[in-house]
């Protein structure tokens, strides 16, 4: 299944059969102190900067998110993904729970983005879908509800199904919905990881859509997170992940390499290509 955002002047095809698709995590303040200050300052060179080096590491989508304390949300949105359009090429994810903030963002973009997110619960479905509808974006679908994350693999399917049928009540098609299946820390839950393994084995024979990760949520408070992150992401990508929310710059080597081996690299030339142009050359 294929899910196409655009800029303007350039698509992205996140591709169930295709190379794996990188979103850069980066602007987003949650943990941020350096970027929450410089969104509340209106330091938007920083941002732009940090879209800049997320493209140049290797992502194909930058997530976009604003939500610091005090702020107009939706302004700011506004203006941020202004400012980033302008800097790089790339679609965006615009990533926030507030329908306001995500219909400033999809209306500044001028393309076809990536709304991150809505979930099961009726408030979310009845907020964010019919801007989806509205704009023909594409969305990602959350794997909760009212009830929160479900504890088994078919619960969450379940709430996919949900999810699917309503935005189907609106037109909106199965290849505009990304689906997320959630990933607890295994530090929290040492079964975490699996149930979101068959959680994304379940959806890609049942409904096939290209499904989303938030890797690095698995190693949460535990050691080594980078060994951890990239070993959940080669078993997911295996699993039938097609995209992640992920820090791009340390896990780009982990994703090129796992699409050559899985055979989504034609003669090794994206793997030959990003070591050519990330590989540090003596004077």
């Amino acid at each position: 299944m294929k899910t196409i955002v655009s800029t303007q002047t350039n698509d992205v095809t996140i591709d169930t059969e295709g190379p794996f698709t990188m979103i850069g995590e980066k602007i987003n303040p949650t943990g941020r102190k350096r970027l929450a200050a410089a969104l509340t300052e209106g330091d938007l060179d920083y941002v732009v900067d940090l879209a800049v080096r997320q493209v140049d590491a290797g992502a194909d989508i930058l997530d976009v998110n604003v939500g610091v304390p005090g702020v107009d949300e939706a302004k700011l949105m506004g203006e941020v993904v202004g400012a980033v359009t302008d800097a790089v090429d790339v679609p965006l994810c615009i990533d926030s729970p507030s329908h306001e903030s995500v219909g400033a963002g999809v209306a500044a973009c001028g393309g076809r983005p990536l709304i991150n997110s809505v979930n099961g619960e009726e408030a979310s479905m009845s907020a964010i879908l019919p801007i989806v509808k509205e704009y023909d974006a594409a969305v990602i679908g959350l794997l909760l509800d009212e009830d929160g994350i479900p504890e088994t693999a078919a619960a969450r399917v379940a709430v996919a199904t949900k999810i699917i049928d309503r935005a189907a009540s609106l037109g909106i098609p199965l290849e505009n919905i990304v689906i997320d299946p959630l990933v607890l820390t295994v530090g929290a839950a040492s079964d975490a990881g699996r149930v979101t393994l068959d959680t994304i084995a379940k959806l890609t024979a049942e409904y096939g859509v290209n499904i989303n990760l938030g890797a690095s949520n698995v190693s949460f408070g535990l050691p080594d997170r980078h060994t951890l992150n990239q070993a959940f992401l080669g078993l997911a990508m295996g699993a039938g992940a097609s995209c992640a929310i992920t820090d791009v710059a340390k896990l780009a080597p982990t994703i090129r390499a796992a699409d050559l081996l899985r055979g989504r690299d034609a003669h090794g030339m994206r793997y030959i290509k990003y070591f050519r142009a990330h590989t540090p050359k003596d004077d």
